[in-house]
């Protein structure tokens, strides 16, 4: 079976486009470096893109090739349903890509490529239809229960340490690894490994952008990661053997099982797809939670809105992932020479979807920077990407976030973020790894427990 990274293109190091710039580059913020992100979403900059660099070349550094920036809402949605001009698989989703020699760790590398998300029409489709009953509405319905308890015992779990705690590392890292643990079917032995694995690979991503801060904050990380890593990749190949002689009813087993063109998918695909599920799944709703919490904070007339009216906190959901756009970005490669916003791009040239810019276009969302759960088209952002690459876990996400603020607001209404975050350096997600929060919300004393209406917030 041919893999993603038999062919995948690598860099060159091509510094200026094939066709001519038609806008000009807006200096200042490195979109491509990590450390760059550790502030947030750089929303003036994406206004400036928007108004006058809508497709905006930037070239990189060290011997990797520049790409196109993309940041209008129709112009991102275009792209994404061009998917026979715009690929998946020709170039992955990742900035760059270094020529083969340089895969290192070479495993972690070819589970990066060899996944889902990085493959093209029909191979694409071929497997996650047969992935696709974990992610309908009727299993996401039957997981609400167990994550609800979840939800339950990590809020009385924050009480007990509170009132001032890091509501990433008490609840919304916590909620998204059980929810994908369930779903794979990973023994209750095993996840303890599972935090193990996630804590080294982010550490890792930091340790590119920050080598000598991450080893003074956890000196033993470089000795530590290959032990981790292998003792990650012998799990893998454990449990989709396992899963293939004794299937279970589980999302570890659909994947063992999943076929390429009649063929069972080779170790490769395997580690690629777990892993994305785990990582991917939650990278986005952890970030969700604790960006959702930052806006209630920060506007607290739609907080006293949803404690009014509970049945908002769908409506509300919608609102916080446009805001939040907890992915950053994806990216796609060119297959032919094409043409967007008057741009012409070349075949094999990378373009870069930025979902945040995208999701506070003032074409489609009026008012952008504002925190509005009412706002009619809410449900129109693409924090989840669009067309075929849509994002398979999205409904999974949407449950997770509607539920765990009903529980939270009706244990916690005056919950507020003190101020104090840390975001780590991540040009993929948003990713908020400490965020402090005062339960009982700023100067104020444990509340008088409040039973919000029940809103019948099941999948949709």
């Amino acid at each position: 079976m041919k893999l993603v990274s038999d062919d995948i293109l690598s860099d060159t190091g091509q510094e200026k486009p094939i066709f001519d710039a038609v806008y000009p580059m807006i200096q200042g913020f490195k979109l491509y470096d990590p450390s760059a992100w550790t502030q947030g979403h750089p929303f003036e900059l994406y206004r400036k893109m928007r108004e006058e660099a809508p497709v905006m070349w930037m070239p990189q550094e060290r011997g990797f090739s520049g790409f196109w920036s993309l940041t209008r809402y129709e112009d991102i949605k275009a792209v994404e349903l061009a998917h026979d001009v715009f690929s998946s698989q020709r170039g992955s989703i990742n900035m760059a890509v270094a020529p083969r020699q340089h895969w290192r760790p070479e495993n972690l590398t070819m589970a990066a490529f060899n996944s889902l998300i990085n493959l093209d029409e029909p191979l694409h489709g071929e497997i996650r239809k047969q992935q696709n009953e974990f992610f309908f509405p009727a299993y996401v319905e039957k997981i609400r229960e167990k994550v609800g308890r979840k939800i339950d015992s990590l809020l009385d779990e924050m009480e007990r340490k509170g009132p001032t705690v890091n509501f990433v590392k008490m609840f919304s890292e916590e909620v998204p690894l059980f929810t994908l643990c369930e779903m794979l079917g990973v023994d209750e032995k095993d996840r303890p490994r599972v935090k193990v694995w996630m804590h080294h690979l982010e550490l890792a991503a930091q340790f590119l952008s920050h080598p000598w801060k991450t080893f003074l904050s956890e000196p033993m990380f470089p000795l530590r990661f290959n032990r981790v890593l292998k003792d990650m990749f012998d799990f893998g190949e454990r449990v989709m053997a396992e899963r293939r002689n004794t299937p279970r009813e589980d999302l570890l087993t659909a994947i063992a099982r999943s076929t390429m063109g009649n063929e069972l998918l080779p170790q490769e695909f395997l580690d690629g797809s777990w892993l994305l599920i785990i990582f991917a799944g939650n990278d986005t709703s952890r970030n969700s939670l604790s960006g959702t919490i930052r806006l209630m904070t920060e506007f607290p007339d739609q907080r006293a809105m949803i404690l009014d009216d509970p049945s908002l906190i769908p409506q509300m959901s919608e609102e916080a992932l446009r805001m939040v756009s907890p992915v950053i970005h994806m990216r796609r490669t060119a297959l032919k020479d094409a043409e967007i916003n008057g741009q012409k791009i070349a075949k094999d040239e990378k373009i870069v979807l930025w979902y945040g810019a995208a999701n506070r276009d003032p074409d489609v969302f009026p008012d952008p920077d504002v925190f509005d759960i009412q706002r009619e088209n809410a449900a129109r952002h693409l924090a989840f990407g669009h067309g075929v690459h849509k994002c398979l876990g999205m409904r999974i996400a949407k449950m997770q976030l509607r539920l765990s603020f009903e529980r939270i607001f009706e244990r916690f209404p005056n919950i507020a973020w003190t101020g104090k975050q840390k975001i780590s350096p991540n040009a993929l997600v948003h990713a908020v790894s400490n965020l402090q929060v005062d339960l009982y919300g700023r100067g104020k004393s444990r509340p008088i427990q409040v039973s919000l209406a029940k809103t019948g917030t099941e999948a949709s």
